[in-house]
C-alpha cells in the first residue's frame, strides 16, 4: 500500500502537468488558425487581409514577391475569384518561440492547392509574413 501512494505523488504531478501543458498548446493554435481558415474557406479576402502584417511575401501560384498588406489583399482577392474556394484543411503545423507554421489544402475552382502560412507575434497578437498558393 505504501508503494502506492509513494508511485501516486510521484506520477500525479507529471500526469496533470503533462495535461495542462498540452491543454495550453492546443487553443492557442486553434485560435490563431480557425478563423484564418475561415476567411480561407470562405473566400474572404477582406477579413483575411486583416491577419496580414504591413509587408509580407506573397505567393500566388506564379506571382510571387513582397507585397504591402494592400496589394495583397487585392491579389488574394482575384485569386479567389478565378478559383472560388470549395474546401480548405490544415494538414500540419509547427511553432517555436514566437513563430507558427501552418500547411494546408485548399480545393478552389476545381484545383487543389497547397496552402503555406508563416505567423510570428507583433505586439499582443499576430500577423502572417508570409502566406503561399501553390498547384499541387
Amino acid at each position: 500500500m505504501y508503494n502506492f501512494l509513494k508511485i501516486t505523488c510521484l506520477l500525479l504531478p507529471l500526469l496533470v502537468c503533462g495535461r495542462l501543458s498540452a491543454q495550453s498548446q492546443n487553443p492557442e493554435r486553434l485560435d490563431v488558425f480557425t478563423p484564418i481558415s475561415k476567411y480561407i474557406v470562405s473566400g474572404d479576402a477582406e477579413c483575411l487581409s486583416a491577419w496580414f502584417d504591413e509587408n509580407l511575401d506573397l505567393s500566388v501560384i506564379a506571382q510571387e514577391g513582397n507585397a504591402s498588406r494592400n496589394q495583397a489583399k487585392r491579389i488574394i482577392k482575384a485569386f479567389f475569384s478565378s478559383y472560388t474556394p470549395r474546401d480548405f484543411t490544415i494538414t500540419h503545423t509547427a511553432e517555436k518561440a514566437n513563430m507558427k507554421y501552418a500547411l494546408g489544402n485548399l480545393s478552389a475552382g476545381g484545383e487543389n492547392f497547397t496552402v503555406t502560412i508563416f505567423i510570428t507575434t507583433k505586439g499582443d497578437g499576430y500577423k502572417i509574413q508570409q502566406f503561399k498558393i501553390e498547384k499541387m
